[in-house]
């Protein structure tokens, strides 16, 4: 006789919730998908919501999509347009680019809704995942034994279901979460960025779909308070997300005023997006909140249920990193699962422990890498410290002397926990400083030696 698949439920089909589904599902676990959302199949593309903002596909993504299935991943990874550098567009229109890797490393672009769709594609193929859309969360019980999932239907009705054990991966207003701190001791916080964002679109330079500016590089027009990013897709355009504090954008009194802001501070990108484009997305485009959330432990007690991806941590982004942690999420919770022998209530547990500081960390420097990219990437000792930093890196192969630049460990080096990514950023920061100290004296040293000839002659 064949043993029943535990069963699991999972609240929430955005990528983590996917991509955690298809991962279940190839540990041998019976899996049901619940979305608020009605199936984004049915939905005409002119009325899907225009606010998402492109993905930076990058190491640790790339290795949780593979752990799942390698095949999957290869189909997956077929649709994305890799990103050697940022490419930096001053106020006259001119590019500079700035290398990412040390080695060619690459990130990878692509538009949040069509990976989605890609991942829904697998897990309708899937026979052990049954999903449910239009699905709204109404109540959570029974974590200490047998999880219930209880939902209001497209029709108003309520249905009930039972698991073994449940996940929220349902975002950062999880319902789930609000539920599951009803029975449990948990510490939440929940942070408002003094940050907007506003999506735009460069279209592509013709029906053969090539591009303006190089799709290899992800575009930022710096401007201190605010900033453009612009990162290429597949036929051609570019998402361009527009970055400011409320009070920018709050200010300007109608969309005349918003154009010529634009024009003044992001003079080639105008040309491309369009006046007329412009003025209507000021009308009706939405505008995008930013906030970190953050809770602790991400387990229930009982071993029953877990909060993945946003639910758990959401955090601004800055690094590229929301998606690629919560894709790592979901491979560090299945290792878990394997190292403790398939008990996943154990693995559940474990998991908190295993994952907290990682988490803090990968958040903190989400947040503080928006003054990198809006600034620092403009300033003259910022970039002389960042040669030297990629000098180190190159010759640091651990032969002579290990150096790993912060931006490769995060983006590159999916082995490297965030926090041990941290404290090796710490140590390699005070040797930087020590260089730089250096070198200034060299430079004072040398121009005050010629100073004296010059008197003496």
């Amino acid at each position: 006789m064949q043993e029943e698949k535990p069963g699991v439920g999972i609240v929430g089909a955005g990528l983590v919730g996917c991509l955690a589904a298809l991962a279940f599902a190839a540990k041998g676990y019976s899996v049901s998908l619940f979305e608020l959302r009605p199936d984004p199949s049915t939905i005409p593309q002119k009325q899907k919501n225009f606010r998402s903002i492109n993905l930076a596909v990058s190491d640790r993504g790339i290795r949780a999509l593979r752990y799942v299935d390698e095949e999957m991943a290869s189909r997956v990874l077929e649709n994305v347009i890799p990103m050697y550098g940022r490419m930096i567009h001053d106020l006259k229109g001119n590019q500079e680019s700035q290398n990412y890797g040390l080695f060619g490393e690459s990130i990878n672009s692509i538009d949040r809704s069509y990976l989605n769709d890609l991942l829904l594609d697998e897990i309708k193929r899937n026979d052990y995942i049954n999903i449910n859309f239009n699905y709204k969360l109404s109540n959570v019980d029974n974590l200490n034994s047998h999880p219930t999932l209880t939902f209001q239907d497209e029709n108003s009705e309520l249905k009930t279901y039972e698991f073994d054990y449940v996940v929220g991966a349902d975002g950062a207003h999880s319902q789930f979460r609000y539920q599951m701190q009803k029975s449990m001791r948990m510490n939440f916080s929940q942070e408002y960025v003094d940050m907007q964002y506003l999506e735009l679109s460069i279209p592509a330079k013709n029906d053969a779909g090539e591009f303006h500016y190089s799709p290899n590089h992800l575009h930022i027009w710096p401007r201190h308070d605010f900033m453009l990013i612009a990162l290429a897709n597949k036929e051609g355009s570019f998402t361009v997300t527009f970055f400011s504090p409320w009070k920018i954008i709050e200010s300007f009194q109608n969309k005349d005023e918003w154009l010529a802001f634009f024009t003044e501070n992001f003079p080639d990108a105008v040309k491309l997006i369009g006046e007329e484009e412009l003025k209507e997305a000021f009308d009706k485009n939405p505008r995008g909140s930013l906030m970190q959330v953050g809770v602790y432990p991400y387990h229930h007690p009982s071993g029953r249920a877990i909060l993945i991806g946003d639910a758990a941590h959401s955090m601004v982004p800055f690094y590229g990193q929301g998606m690629n942690c919560g894709f790592e999420d979901v491979r560090v919770l299945m290792e878990l699962i394997e190292s403790q022998a398939g008990d996943t209530s154990a693995a559940f547990r474990k998991y908190s422990e295993e994952r907290h500081e990682d988490l803090k960390s990968i958040c903190k420097l989400a947040m503080d890498n928006y003054h990198e990219m809006s600034s620092k990437v403009t300033s003259k000792w910022f970039l002389m410290r960042k040669k030297i930093d990629y000098a180190l890196g190159k010759l640091g192969n651990g032969k002579y002397f290990q150096w790993i630049p912060m931006y490769t460990m995060i983006s590159f080096r999916g082995d490297i926990p965030y926090s041990k990514a941290v404290a090796i950023e710490e140590r390699q920061a005070k040797i930087l400083g020590r260089i730089e100290i250096g070198t200034l004296a060299l430079v004072l040293g040398v121009g005050l030696a010629k100073a004296l000839h010059h008197i003496r002659k």
